[in-house]
């Protein structure tokens, strides 16, 4: 009889700079209208080798990056960001990410934010760290509860996503 383990293992992953080699991957994982649904409207679909391009080329320009791959097994499976606000909210930055479907439920996204969380307020100037799920996506708002973010706000049918309405809640974490 084999042991029972009541903890899942993720895979190994690392969070790294986007690079060319990546595109064919990228388009792989991307082009996916699961993730896509949960996604701003600047995350097509179809993602296609030009979405990609572009979006390859504007992350790698980024000194210090802003938005990294999630590299599991030398595959670039999923993506994850930091976008440090200006103006008034010059303190505060914005998380967003997304992960290949082949991927998910493994735990990789929620140490990829925690990994993020800490990358950002080591690197950026900022004081908080926030996110905005949509209220159906409860597989996110999850990822963000067990990552140590809590929920700020609800705020009804502010989001117009695929011909609907959507409830934004705005999720977010404070430097220690």
């Amino acid at each position: 009889m084999l042991p029972f383990f009541s903890q899942s293992y993720a895979p190994t992953f690392t969070l790294r700079p986007w690079a060319p080699a990546d595109l064919a991957s990228l388009v792989r994982y991307a082009n996916n209208s699961a993730i896509a649904r949960y996604m701003n409207d600047q995350f097509p679909h179809p993602y296609t080798e030009e979405n990609g391009k572009a979006f390859i080329d504007m992350a790698s320009q980024e000194d210090p990056p802003h938005i990294l791959a999630i590299e599991v097994a030398g595959e670039a499976v999923g993506g994850i960001g930091i976008h440090p606000r200006t103006n008034i909210e010059r303190k505060n930055a914005e998380l967003g990410y997304w992960l290949g479907e082949p991927f998910w439920g493994q735990g990789i996204i929620t140490e990829a934010v925690r990994q993020m969380v800490d990358y950002g307020f080591r690197t950026f100037d900022i004081t908080r760290i926030f996110a905005r799920p949509f209220g159906t996506n409860l597989a996110s708002q999850r990822v963000l509860e067990k990552a140590g973010f809590v929920l700020e706000a609800r705020f009804e049918n502010t989001f117009f996503k695929n011909g609907e309405f959507l409830d934004e809640l705005i999720y977010a974490v404070r430097r220690p």
